[in-house]
C-alpha cells in the first residue's frame, strides 16, 4: 500500500476516533558509576557480568547508597522541562518477579518524584504543540536478557547483569498527545534536551533510550478514556511513528468491528510493520509499591537546586527563538540545533569574526562543514571536528563571501584543515588557491579554450545555454579551480559576442 494511501485511511479513522497517547520515555543517565554502587557503567564490549557487585546482583546483606550525581541530573532535567521538586522525597520497592531484576524488585519512585508538573512544547506540521510531562524519577536499570541458541540447538535465555543497576530516569507524559507524528517529534525534542544539559547520552539503537507508548481510543466528541494499551520496543523514532499508527488502526478496527479491547502489553515488530501480544498489562496495584527501607528519604536542599538551575546551559527552544533574531531560517536554525557539532562550529565562527553575517555561516555550517564532519568521529576538546577551529572557519567562510576562494576549493581547504590544523588562510597561500578575478589574466586563457573547442563555441551562438556551462568549466580545469567563474563567463560571452 502507497504512503498516500495509508495517510488516507489513518485520516478516516481519526474522523471518527480520536487518538489518545500518553508517553513513557527511560533514559539511562550519564554517570560513572551505577545508581547504587560503585560499579563502573562503561560495560559496552565488557564481558558479560564483569561489572557486578553484591549490590547490583541483589545478594543478600548488602546496602545501596544513593548516586548523588544521578539525582542532580533528574534535578537539572526537572528544572530544564520547568517541573517543581519537592522539599523531601523518598524512594519506593515497585515488585515483580522477572529474571532480569535480580532482586525481585525494583528500587524506584511513586508517588514523590523527583521532578513533578514539567511540559514540554515540540514543533509539527500543524505549529507548535505543549505536551504537559507527569513526572521524572529516578530509579535503577535491570540487566539485559540475552537470547541465543543452546549446545543442543534449542533456545536458551542468558542474563547479563553489567547493566543492573544502571541509573535510569524515566519521565512520563500526560495524555496530551493525539497523534504519531506529535508522539516521534516529542520523542527527538526530549531527546536533545537530555543531551543538551549532559544528562544522557540518549542513543536509542544502544538502549540507553527507550520509548514506550500507551494508545487507546475515545470516539469524537467524548470525554471518557478507551482501553489503554502499552507498545514498547520501539528502538528508533521512525519505529515509533509507525508502532503508534498501527495501533491506532488496528484498536479502530476492533472497535468498528465490536471486538473488545483488553488492557495489555504489546511489542512492536519492525519487520513486520505489526505490533504483537507480549502480556496483560499491570496496574500499579500489582506492583505493590511501599517505602524503600534500605534507604532514607531525601531532602533537596533550595540552594542546591538553584545552583543546579544556575548551570543549566541554553537550552535547544531558546536556542532556536535566538537564532531565528538572527536571521536563520527555521529549518537551518533547527538543524544547527539539532547537532552539538553544529552548535559548536556556527557559535565559535561567528565568536572569532562577529562581523560574519550569520545567515552565512549557518549555510555553511549545515552543507559544508556538516558534510566534512559525517566523515570523521574525532572531536577536540572545544568540540571541533577533527583538528579544526572557530578561527579557521570563519576566515575561510570570510575568503570564499569576498569571492577570494571558489567554493570547490574552499571544501578542499576545509578538509585539509580539519585534518590538520593548520590555519586555513595559510592553506590557502600554500596550495595557491587565492581565486583569479582579475579579466585580463584570464584573458590568454579564455581565448585558449575558445580556439579549442569551436563546436562548445557554435553551440553558444545557436542558443544552447549549457554550452556555455561546458567553457567556462574547461577555463576552471585550466586554472586549477582558481579563476572567479563569475569573471570567466563574462569574459567568454564578451569575446563570443565579438566574434572572438
Amino acid at each position: 500500500m502507497s504512503a498516500t494511501a495509508a495517510t488516507d485511511r489513518l485520516a478516516g479513522i481519526v474522523e471518527n476516533w480520536e487518538p489518545v497517547i500518553g508517553i513513557e520515555v527511560h533514559g539511562q543517565l550519564r554517570t560513572a558509576s551505577k545508581m547504587f554502587c560503585g560499579c563502573s557503567t562503561a560495560y559496552d564490549g565488557a564481558a558479560p557480568n564483569s561489572h557486578t557487585c553484591p549490590v547490583c546482583l541483589g545478594l543478600p546483606g548488602a546496602l545501596p547508597v544513593i548516586n548523588r550525581r544521578a539525582v542532580e541530573l533528574v534535578l537539572a532535567t526537572g528544572a530544564a522541562i520547568g517541573a517543581r521538586t519537592p522539599e523531601h522525597t523518598r524512594w519506593d520497592r515497585k515488585n515483580y518477579f522477572y529474571p532480569d531484576l535480580p532482586k525481585g524488585y525494583q528500587i524506584s519512585q511513586y508517588d514523590l518524584p523527583l521532578a513533578a508538573a514539567g511540559e514540554l512544547t515540540i514543533d509539527t506540521s500543524d505549529g507548535p504543540f505543549t505536551i504537559r510531562i507527569t513526572r521524572a524519577h529516578l530509579e535503577e536499570d535491570t540487566a539485559k536478557l540475552v537470547h541465543a541458541p543452546g549446545p543442543g540447538g534449542e533456545r536458551i535465555s542468558l542474563v547479563d547483569f553489567n547493566r543492573s543497576g544502571v541509573p535510569l530516569m524515566e519521565i512520563v507524559t500526560e495524555p496530551d498527545v493525539r497523534s504519531a507524528e506529535q508522539a516521534r517529534r516529542y520523542a527527538e525534542e526530549l531527546q536533545l534536551l537530555v543531551r543538551t544539559i549532559g544528562a544522557s547520552d540518549a542513543d536509542m539503537e544502544r538502549g540507553q533510550m527507550r520509548v514506550e507508548a500507551n494508545v487507546s481510543l475515545r470516539r469524537r466528541g467524548t470525554e471518557a478514556f478507551g482501553t489503554k494499551v502499552e507498545v514498547k520496543n520501539m528502538n528508533s523514532f521512525r519505529s515509533v511513528e509507525r508502532a503508534i499508527n498501527f495501533e491506532i488502526e488496528r484498536q479502530a478496527a476492533a472497535l468498528d468491528a465490536g471486538e473488545p479491547l483488553v488492557q495489555e502489553t504489546r511489542g512492536w515488530s519492525d519487520e513486520r510493520g505489526e505490533t504483537y501480544r507480549m502480556r496483560v498489562k499491570e496496574t500499579s496495584d500489582d506492583y505493590r509499591y511501599f517505602p524503600e527501607p534500605d534507604l532514607p528519604p531525601l531532602r533537596v536542599d533550595a540552594a542546591w537546586l538553584a545552583e543546579i538551575r544556575s548551570a543549566l546551559p541554553e537550552l535547544p527552544a531558546e536556542r532556536r527563538r535566538r537564532y531565528g533574531t538572527l536571521g536563520l531560517a527555521q529549518g537551518v536554525a533547527g538543524t544547527i540545533v539539532a547537532n552539538n557539532d553544529l552548535v559548536t562550529a556556527f557559535e565559535g565562527a561567528l565568536a572569532a569574526r562577529p562581523e560574519l553575517r550569520p545567515v552565512d555561516v549557518g549555510r555553511w555550517v549545515t552543507q559544508e562543514y556538516a558534510a566534512a564532519s559525517n566523515t570523521r568521529i574525532d572531536r577536540s576538546q572545544q568540540g571541533f571536528v577533527g583538528n579544526s577551529t572557530g578561527q579557521g572557519l570563519a576566515d575561510l567562510i570570510a575568503e570564499q563571501g569576498k569571492g577570494t576562494i571558489s567554493l570547490a576549493n574552499a571544501r578542499e581547504v576545509l578538509s585539509l584543515h580539519i585534518e590538520t590544523g593548520t590555519p586555513t588562510s595559510a592553506i590557502i597561500e600554500q596550495e595557491g588557491f587565492r581565486q583569479i578575478s582579475d579579466a585580463g589574466a584570464l584573458g590568454e586563457i579564455v581565448d585558449e579554450v575558445i580556439a579549442a573547442n569551436p563546436g562548445a563555441v557554435a553551440d553558444v551562438r545557436a542558443g544552447k545555454a549549457q554550452a556555455i556551462g561546458f567553457l567556462v568549466g574547461a577555463v576552471m580545469k585550466e586554472t586549477r579551480g582558481q579563476a572567479n567563474a563569475a569573471v570567466v563567463q563574462a569574459a567568454l560571452r564578451e569575446r563570443l559576442a565579438a566574434g572572438g
